[in-house]
C-alpha cells in the first residue's frame, strides 16, 4: 500500500517543476508577467541588441538578423503564447521562439553580457514609470478640478470642523484650496518616485556587472531611462524604488482616503452641503427617494484598497535580502501594478464627481450661524478692542457660551443686553455683537496669510493657478 506521499508524487511529480509548483507559482508569475512586461521586455531585447552592435560585440549583419527575429516574435499576439513546463518561465521561452526563426546560437548571442536580473529590474521599472506618470496625470488633472472648483466659492460660507465637532465659520473655497495643497504635495511625492524608478539597472547583469565592454549609459539612452544605477549591486539587489513607489501610492490614497470620506458626510441629506451630479448616483433598488453618492462610495473604497496594495509592497520587501529581490519581486509588481490602476480609477472618478458637483451656499452659511461657532470672535474683540487679558476674554466668551447653550438658543437669538449681564464689568457695543454672531464678518477679518479672507483666499488661487504656466 503506497504511503500519503507515494500517492502525491505520483501526481505531482518528482522532479521541477512539480504540479504544485507549476498551478501555483509559475503559471501565475507566467501571466502576470506575459500581461504587464511582455512590451518592455522585446523593447529591452531590441535595445540591448542595438548596443552589443554598437561596441562591436555583434556584426552588424548579426545584429540585424536578430532584431528581425525578435520583432517577429514581438508581432505575435499573446493569447498565441501560453505556459510550457519546458520553460521556467516567459523570458525563457521569448527566447526559444526567437531561436525558431534566427537559430539558437544567435538568439544565445543575444544575451551576452544581460542577465534576467537586470532584464528583470529594467522590466518592472519601465512598466511601473509608465502607471506613475498616469497617475501624476491624472492627479493633476483632478487638482485642476479642485482648485476651479475653490475659485468659485470663496465667498461660501460654511462650517469648518475640529474633532468632527462644527468649530468656526469658514469658505468652501478656503476648504478646497487646502484639498489642492495636500494634493499638490502628493504629485511632488510622484514625481520624486518617478525619478527614482526611471533608472537603468541594465548591464549590471546578474549583480557584478560583467568582462564584456558594454556601454551601460547608451542603455539609458535607449530605453529613455533620466539615468543609471551606477553601482550593479545597488541596480539588483536592494529594490527601494519599489518602496518609494509605493510609499507614494499609499500617501496619495490615504490623503484622499480622508478628504472623500468628508465629502461623504457633506452629501448627506442631514447635511447637504453637496449634491452630486446625477450622472454619478444611483436610486435605491426599493427607497425612491434617495441619491446614494456611489461615486464618492466606491472610490473611498478603491482608495483604501490601493493603500492596502502599497502596504503589501512594503510588508513584502521589508525582511527581503538584497539577494532575494530579484525572485521576490514576481510576487510584488502585481500589488503595485493594481495599486496603481486603483489610483488611477479614483483619481479620474473624483475629477468627474468635483467638476460636476453643486454647492448649498444658504445652506452652508446658516449652519455656520449655528453651533456658536463665531464665539472666538467674542474672545478676540474683548482683548482686542476692550483691553481685556485674552485668558480672561477667553474665559467670559465660554461663559456665554454655556449660558446660551443652557438656552438652547443660538447666539443670534439672545439680546445683546443679556449677553453684557453676562459679561459683568465690560458693555458690548451693538455695532461689536452683531459682528460677533456674523459669519460673513468672522470670514472676512481673517485677512493674515493663509486666512478665510475672500481676497486672501483668490491670492492663493491665483498664485497657485501660475504654476500651472510655469510647469
Amino acid at each position: 500500500m503506497k504511503t500519503i506521499r507515494e500517492e502525491f508524487e505520483l501526481k505531482d511529480g518528482i522532479s521541477f517543476p512539480g504540479k504544485t509548483y507549476v498551478e501555483e507559482l509559475l503559471k501565475p508569475v507566467f501571466e502576470d508577467q506575459k500581461k504587464h512586461l511582455y512590451e518592455a521586455m522585446f523593447n529591452i531585447h531590441e535595445a540591448h541588441t542595438t548596443m552589443l552592435a554598437e561596441q562591436g560585440i555583434l556584426t552588424n549583419d548579426e545584429c540585424q538578423i536578430i532584431l528581425k527575429g525578435i520583432q517577429e516574435v514581438k508581432s505575435l499576439q499573446t493569447s498565441e503564447i501560453s505556459y510550457s513546463s519546458q520553460y521556467e518561465d516567459l523570458f525563457f521561452l521569448v527566447e526559444s521562439r526567437i531561436g525558431e526563426h534566427i537559430g539558437d546560437e544567435l538568439a544565445g548571442k543575444m544575451h551576452i553580457a544581460k542577465s534576467r536580473n537586470d532584464m528583470g529590474e529594467a522590466m518592472y521599472r519601465i512598466v511601473l514609470r509608465d502607471y506613475i506618470k498616469r497617475a501624476i496625470q491624472d492627479a493633476e488633472q483632478l487638482n485642476k478640478v479642485i482648485l476651479l472648483q475653490a475659485e468659485q466659492h470663496t465667498e461660501s460660507i460654511m462650517p469648518a470642523h475640529t474633532h468632527t465637532q462644527p468649530a468656526q465659520p469658514t469658505t468652501f473655497g478656503h476648504y478646497l484650496v487646502a484639498i489642492y495643497d495636500n494634493l499638490s504635495r502628493d504629485i511632488k511625492r510622484l514625481k520624486e518616485a518617478y525619478q527614482t524608478v526611471n533608472q537603468s539597472p541594465m548591464g549590471a547583469a546578474a549583480i557584478t556587472t560583467t568582462g564584456f565592454p558594454i556601454n551601460r549609459e547608451r542603455m539609458v539612452e535607449l530605453l529613455e531611462f533620466d539615468g543609471l544605477i551606477e553601482n550593479s549591486y545597488d541596480a539588483i539587489g536592494t529594490g527601494d524604488y519599489l518602496i518609494e513607489a509605493a510609499q507614494a501610492l499609499i500617501s496619495l490614497m490615504t490623503n484622499m482616503g480622508r478628504w472623500l470620506q468628508e465629502f461623504l458626510r457633506m452629501a448627506s441629506k442631514e447635511v447637504g452641503l453637496i449634491k452630486v451630479s446625477d450622472a454619478y448616483i444611483q436610486i435605491s433598488s426599493i427607497m425612491p427617494q434617495k441619491r446614494n453618492p456611489v461615486s464618492i462610495e466606491h472610490s473611498r473604497a478603491l482608495a483604501s484598497s490601493a493603500a492596502a496594495e502599497g502596504l503589501a509592497i512594503i510588508h513584502m520587501i521589508h525582511n527581503t535580502p538584497f539577494g532575494d529581490i530579484n525572485d521576490t519581486e514576481d510576487d510584488m509588481q502585481p500589488h503595485i501594478y493594481a495599486g496603481y490602476q486603483k489610483a488611477i480609477r479614483v483619481l479620474r472618478l473624483m475629477r468627474a464627481v468635483i467638476l460636476t458637483l453643486d454647492f448649498d451656499k444658504p445652506r452652508a452659511y446658516q449652519q455656520a450661524r449655528e453651533n456658536m461657532i463665531t464665539i472666538t470672535d467674542l474672545a478676540d474683540i474683548l482683548a482686542r478692542e476692550y483691553g481685556i487679558p485674552f485668558r480672561e476674554a477667553h474665559s467670559k466668551a465660554s461663559n456665554v457660551a454655556t449660558k446660551v447653550s443652557e438656552m438652547n438658543k443660538e447666539l443670534y437669538d439672545v439680546p445683546l443686553s443679556l449677553v453684557n449681564k453676562w459679561l459683568k464689568d465690560v458693555q458690548l457695543e451693538e455695532s461689536d455683537w452683531e459682528a460677533i454672531i456674523d459669519p460673513k464678518h468672522f470670514v472676512e477679518s481673517r485677512n493674515v496669510t493663509g486666512g478665510t479672507n475672500p481676497e486672501v483666499v483668490r491670492d492663493m488661487i491665483e498664485r497657485r493657478k501660475e504654476s500651472w504656466v510655469n510647469s
